[in-house]
């Protein structure tokens, strides 16, 4: 694993107009394994004004040869999926065996996709006797966090590069090693110069540049909801295309007549992956009254085999949390959950027993949870699960829909046919059915306040195009 000293801009390595750097901190034991350079304004603008630059001829190369560079970047990535997993477990503090499944795995698959839609999309239809033609937004500012730090900018980065857009890229400070790795990809796939740019910096400085940059065509943000409505506003008093995948708060509904061992074991693990870090986690688990102790008996055994411990350890399935602003946020959470009167089956506050250094959590799973509490309502981004209970199906859509949030979820019910019906009702972006797959193509975003636009597959592509009509 090397950390450049430099930004990637115009299609080679150059140092930042300043010295100030970033500390990237291991979260598994607090050291400092590499500096970045915190990008300035400045920085921005060199980096803008190359993927301005580089924009027309990337623009006018034929779908056909953006397929083929988003192949070869595909297969650089593939090639690097040890060296990327150790990156992102050393940066993030993810089990190796995670980093190396989902961390390095998918991204491969959504570059792949976007290969794929390169060559096969329709960029130009017919409508009576206009000839609509899909042509690039532009430049894209993508603004990615750290929580799944390579298939956030590759969600981002493959889709604009697709569609014909240049990119400035600004990852999350806390994992922008896996971010330096991803460019040396594009370069070694033969992007040409300007078409990808990386700038690391913080949020407040960089991020900000990027976003009220006046030759930046669309923002794309991931991220907090909180952050996520300021860059909102910045976009919308510049008139510019922004897209904005936010927070969650997922409802996991388990209806009367589904496999409940089933549902509560998937359902635990799917809070408890990523130490908790995911947005779409289904962090509130629903059930039916006359089985509510019996799923609660199911989610503290489950709980038990979440042992935090090293990373790098096999075996290993639960690790830190990304820093010590977190750790210190997931553990006011549950201490508000206990103060607020629910029962902690498993878990609790403070730093797991023997793991006083590095940034742990213990795995906490509440009962006698209502919908009111704190816990149920706002996101914790931390391994906490909430069990709530309901009299009825009506009762679990009131539950389910009541927050300000939707962007995912899960039913399970005796059949696909009543997991779907009840899924209409919810006010949610995407929906797993009795443990539906992850689905790359399938289009991704939320409802509310959890944000604006889709991600991956075609719906994805969509956001970076913008539409001209032609009338005969």
């Amino acid at each position: 694993m090397t950390a450049h000293n430099a930004l990637y801009i115009d299609g080679e390595w150059r140092p930042a107009q300043g010295r100030e750097t970033i500390d990237v901190v291991n979260p598994a034991d607090e050291t400092v394994i590499a500096a970045v350079p915190a990008g300035s304004a400045a920085d921005v603008d060199a980096a803008v004004r190359a993927a301005r630059a580089a924009f027309p001829a990337w623009a006018a190369t034929p779908p056909a040869r953006r397929a083929e560079l988003l192949g070869a970047l595909r297969d650089q990535l593939r090639s690097r999926t040890g060296e990327i997993a150790a990156t992102v477990t050393a940066e993030l503090g993810s089990p190796l065996t995670v980093s190396e499944r989902v961390h390095a795995g998918v991204p491969v698959a959504v570059a792949g996709s976007y290969a794929e839609l390169a060559a096969t999309h329709a960029f130009e239809e017919k409508l009576g006797n206009s000839t609509v033609l899909l042509e690039p937004v532009g430049v894209v500012g993508a603004i990615t966090p750290w929580n799944y730090p390579l298939h956030q900018v590759v969600a981002k980065v493959a889709p604009a590069l697709a569609a014909g857009c240049t990119v400035v890229l600004k990852p999350a400070e806390d994992t922008p090693l896996v971010a330096q790795l991803f460019a040396e990809c594009t370069a070694a796939a033969g992007l040409p110069a300007g078409v990808f740019n990386l700038v690391t910096g913080l949020g407040p400085v960089a991020g900000q540049a990027l976003a009220e940059h006046p030759d930046v065509d669309l923002v794309s943000f991931t991220g907090s909801t909180a952050v996520g409505s300021r860059i909102g506003a910045i976009a919308g008093a510049a008139v510019k295309r922004v897209a904005l995948e936010l927070g969650g708060k997922s409802a996991n509904v388990i209806l009367p007549g589904a496999d409940l061992a089933k549902a509560v074991n998937v359902g635990v693990a799917n809070v408890f992956a990523n130490s908790g870090q995911t947005c779409s986690a289904w962090t509130r688990m629903l059930v039916h009254a006359d089985v509510y102790e019996e799923a609660v008996e199911l989610a503290t055994r489950a709980a038990a085999k979440y042992v935090p411990g090293d990373p790098t350890a096999e075996g290993t399935r639960l690790g830190p949390v990304v820093n010590a602003v977190q750790r210190d946020r997931v553990n006011g959470y549950i201490e508000r959950g206990v103060q607020e009167g629910a029962r902690p089956v498993a878990g609790g506050p403070g730093a797991p027993e023997g793991l006083e250094k590095g940034y742990y959590v213990r795995p906490t799973v509440f009962a006698d949870v209502t919908p009111g509490m704190t816990i149920a309502q706002e996101e914790i981004f931390g391994p906490v699960l909430s069990i709530l209970r309901y009299a009825d199906q009506d009762e679990a859509v009131e539950i389910a829909n009541g927050t300000v949030y939707g962007l995912a979820g899960a039913v399970w019910a005796a059949n696909d046919e009543s997991a779907v019906a009840f899924a209409r009702r919810l006010h949610t972006g995407q929906v797993d059915i009795n443990g539906g797959r992850f689905n790359p193509l399938a289009p991704f975003g939320g409802y509310k306040r959890s944000g604006v636009g889709r991600e991956l597959g075609p719906h994805g592509l969509a956001e970076y195009l913008q539409t001209k009509s032609l009338q005969f």
